[in-house]
């Protein structure tokens, strides 16, 4: 099993950042992992939590796998959380928030992952910290292609 989190302070407001984390269906649009990805099942529980399943394929190179899962986009609380439903994993469960910080919005990015498949986690574990620093560097990108150069 491994466990990350990640915290980077970005200049932009927290509802910003929540709403490009949180557009999930855009993600093949900028993460190039993301070969397709195909939400359903929306549930509004009330004003403020959404949900939906997910239906992902990632690819890196020669290798795909697909899997889906749950997420959950809590407006009030600026949170958005993802759990497994079925896939390559014994567990897979994440985290974004996004908190007010003097340089615009701390984000942190929590998430706990166990690969099934030996050969599939060793090329994950070999490959974790370039993946992680990619995909954040990925959402900075993203947020200055939305929201402009700040600071």
């Amino acid at each position: 099993m491994t466990k990350l989190r990640l915290e980077r302070d970005l200049p932009y407001a927290p509802a910003q950042l929540w709403e490009m984390v949180g557009d999930v269906e855009r993600y093949p649009e900028f993460i190039p992992w993301i070969k397709s990805l195909r939400a359903y099942n929306r549930d509004l529980t009330d004003e403020d939590i959404a949900r939906f399943d997910a239906d992902v394929a990632v690819g890196f190179k020669l290798l795909t796998e697909r899997f889906s899962t749950r997420v959950t986009r809590a407006r009030a609380a600026l949170l958005v959380d993802f759990d497994l439903i079925r896939g390559p994993f014994r567990k897979l469960q994440g985290r974004w928030t996004f908190t007010p910080s003097a340089a615009g919005t701390k984000v942190a990015f929590d998430m706990d992952i166990d690969i099934k498949n030996p050969l599939l986690d060793a090329v994950f574990k070999a490959n974790f910290n370039l993946a992680v620093s990619k995909l954040l560097a990925i959402f900075e990108s993203r947020a200055r292609q939305l929201y402009g150069a700040k600071r």
